[in-house]
């Protein structure tokens, strides 16, 4: 009786990811390398005090934070070369291009 309720167990498990998967219809978009490049470009522009922190609602500006998430998305650049679409190689590139002038303009001293 123990072989049967072991088969049994691995299915009801496995079925239960495939129904929690899906839970807005924004899901697929963030599961996508451009979704991730999004995700990292928008924690780098909170960082850099340009959006507002999502649970607290201030602003608040953290440029060794920023640094480290350009550097993320540049490495993920370096390391997905050859292996990205058109669309994801040009929303790579132009957001770090873009975090990058903002990081600039942020590091540089108010006077």
């Amino acid at each position: 009786m123990t072989g049967p309720s072991t088969p049994s167990d691995p299915p009801a498990s496995h079925s239960t990811p495939p129904s929690s998967t899906p839970p807005s219809p924004g899901a697929p978009d963030q599961r996508s390398l451009v979704g991730l490049f999004m995700m990292l470009a928008t924690e780098a522009l909170i960082a850099l005090g340009e959006a507002p922190d999502p649970v607290t609602g201030q602003q608040q500006r953290e440029l060794a934070h920023a640094s480290a998430l350009i550097d993320l998305l540049s490495l993920l650049r370096d390391k997905t070369q050859g292996h990205r679409s058109a669309e994801e190689t040009g929303t790579l590139e132009d957001l770090i291009y873009d975090l990058q002038l903002r990081y600039v303009k942020a590091a540089k001293p108010s006077g």
